[in-house]
């Protein structure tokens, strides 16, 4: 089973968009959107995902894309040699 990456439609006008298609291309992952997941202030603030109900967070859509990876390996949600 893999990993599940949630996004929020309204943070991906935001920014997050990037990440979530760069994601998209690891099939590893399985990598949805919603219309809302109820994060409404972090989702004002910044862009971010649930990574396996957990919110992850960046400042740029590329730090995003990178403290998702690692939370992934970190968590042992993905093997750190592929």
């Amino acid at each position: 089973m893999n990993p599940l990456i949630e996004f929020c439609v309204n943070n991906l006008l935001s920014g997050a968009e990037k990440a979530l298609q760069e994601l998209e291309n690891d099939d590893r992952l399985d990598v949805v959107s919603y219309s809302c997941l109820t994060y409404c202030d972090t989702c004002a603030t910044s862009p971010y995902a649930l990574v396996e109900g957990e919110v992850i967070k960046g400042n740029t859509p590329d730090e995003l894309i990178h403290n998702i990876y690692t939370y992934l390996y970190d968590e042992d949600f993905l093997d750190k040699v592929n």
